[in-house]
């Protein structure tokens, strides 16, 4: 995928206010589909970000993230409050979501609560939020997967997230059953940590060198 920056996009800082979306490029899919790439998600986004969280249709989703439970069920506005920084790629002509990707403080190794005991829970909501560590984490929604949109994308908003956050290191929390999402976390320069990594759990931690 061809990715255009919009240098004429307003400066940016990061995380950006609750619902204020900014669109910082446009980009090409290979079959000639155009996208555009937004900092932020509106209120529209993020309504249809719930909607697709709470698809069972989607098996891919629902086995492999916690979405469910951090998009469908739960709060937009709790999640971002946790210092998120949403990225969404939207397809030019339908206005709907293809992808998203998104980055925040989080310690180096901590599971994804789909992964955690209720006590693990308990320490993970009691534990300081400041870290070097951020985690970065992308989805592609049913109709746009296979498209080849993924890594351009990713690597563009990661790109200027990191521009923005010079100091950080960033780490992905993965299903190791998700072949798709640790390949592309390896194309994006992201090595395998097994000293973080829980293989009976399935958890699989890369960092990016």
């Amino acid at each position: 995928m061809e990715v255009t920056p919009n240098n004429q996009a307003e400066p940016l800082a990061f995380p950006l206010p609750l619902f204020k979306s900014v669109r910082i490029g446009e980009a090409l899919g290979k079959d000639g589909s155009r996208f555009f790439i937004f900092a932020g998600l509106d209120e529209k986004m993020a309504e249809e970000l719930k909607t697709l969280s709470l698809d069972e249709s989607d098996t891919d989703l629902q086995q492999n993230t916690s979405d469910q439970k951090r998009f469908g069920e739960g709060e937009y506005k709790n999640w971002y409050e946790k210092n998120r920084t949403p990225f969404a790629l939207i397809h030019a002509t339908t206005n709907d979501l293809a992808a998203i990707a998104w980055f925040g403080p989080k310690a180096l190794g901590q599971k994804s609560e789909k992964y955690l005991t209720e006590k693990e829970k308990t320490a993970v909501k009691n534990s300081p939020a400041e870290t070097a560590w951020h985690t970065i984490s992308y989805r592609c929604y049913p109709r746009f997967r296979g498209k080849g949109l993924m890594k351009g994308f990713v690597r563009f908003v990661m790109n200027l997230y990191i521009k923005k956050n010079p100091n950080i290191k960033l780490w992905a929390g993965l299903d190791a059953k998700n072949v798709a999402s640790g390949g592309l976390a390896a194309a994006l320069g992201f090595k395998p940590d097994e000293q973080h990594s829980d293989p009976d759990k399935h958890w699989l931690v890369m960092v990016k060198e």
